[in-house]
């Protein structure tokens, strides 16, 4: 066992100065009412010692506490980070066919999958709005959802700017994400008017030098836009059609087989390790309280 405070350790004089004083204390007042000699009962005195003993323990245990005990840990896997940024659509027609809800819904149960990994929310239209910055608390995702409604969104935020969005989530990665995987989640419904005149392929070649894999879901029954199918691609993604609950559900089980969690073994370290010195002084405490009721001294 190691300790983060040394120093502190010290400190052990004082109790240990308690102790030693112990037997030379004196006895208090004796009031013999009955005028007679007593015979030294010599079990109970060791006892009334021993009760007497149990403060100072407590005290070197605070400050054993107080040291920082420390002890080596044996390595463990941990999960790497993945920073997932949920790209929603928001335009006027995500909000016909209950497909804002399909999709939300959906995500929701995604997110709550991947427990571990870091999400943020980005919502679209004719623009841009990061809702939710990358965090691992997953609540901020999940309860930021319904505000985004379609329905709820301005008259600018009608149109679709796919190749817009995607370079807006692209520049958010970089700025907040942690070292690990890094995968964008499209949901759109629609075709976009910013992909034509090669700015595709200039979209799929920043994302792939960012190291960040779109995968693409289209909630429509229409054929998935050719230029966001090429940048899924292009970054090692993939794109996927789910106009229903059932669909949906698949294609999301299906993106977090293809990036599943990743585990690394971390080396062995020197971590806090209160359990020994702790369930000591629980034990001392508890005996102190016995020695407070039933053992106390009386003046004669």
């Amino acid at each position: 066992m190691t300790f983060s405070s040394p120093m502190l350790l010290l400190l052990l004089a004082l109790p240990a100065l308690m102790l030693a004083s112990i037997p030379y204390r004196r006895a208090g007042i004796r009031l013999p009412f009955d005028n007679q000699q007593h015979p030294r009962r010599r079990t109970l005195s060791a006892l009334l010692i021993a009760f007497d003993c149990v403060p100072p323990l407590l005290l070197a245990v605070a400050v054993i506490i107080l040291a920082g005990p420390q002890a080596l840990q044996q390595p463990k896997d941990a999960r790497e980070l993945t920073n997932i940024q949920i790209c929603v659509d928001v335009s006027a027609s995500m909000g016909t066919e209950d497909r804002y809800e399909l999709a939300t819904n959906a995500v929701r149960e995604f997110v709550g999958a991947r427990e571990g990994d870091a999400f943020g929310l980005t919502i679209f239209g004719s623009h841009q709005i990061r809702w939710t910055p990358l965090t691992k608390d997953l609540d901020a995702v999940r309860n930021a959802l319904p505000f985004a409604n379609p329905a709820n969104q301005p008259t600018h935020m009608g149109g679709t700017r796919i190749g817009a969005a995607l370079r807006f989530c692209r520049d958010n990665m970089e700025q907040e994400a942690q070292p690990g995987d890094r995968m964008i989640v499209l949901v759109s419904d629609g075709a976009s008017s910013d992909l034509g005149e090669g700015a595709a392929d200039e979209i799929a070649q920043e994302l792939l030098a960012a190291g960040i894999a779109l995968y693409h879901i289209h909630v429509a029954m229409d054929e998935i836009p050719s230029e966001v199918v090429d940048i899924a691609q292009t970054t090692g993604g993939e794109a996927f059609q789910a106009s229903d609950k059932a669909t949906l559900a698949r294609v999301f089980r299906h993106i977090d087989r293809m990036r599943p969690a990743r585990f690394r073994t971390m080396s062995t370290l020197a971590l806090d390790d209160f359990h020994v010195v702790a369930t000591i002084g629980l034990c001392a405490l508890a005996l102190h309280l016995v020695g407070l009721l039933g053992m106390r001294y009386t003046p004669w």
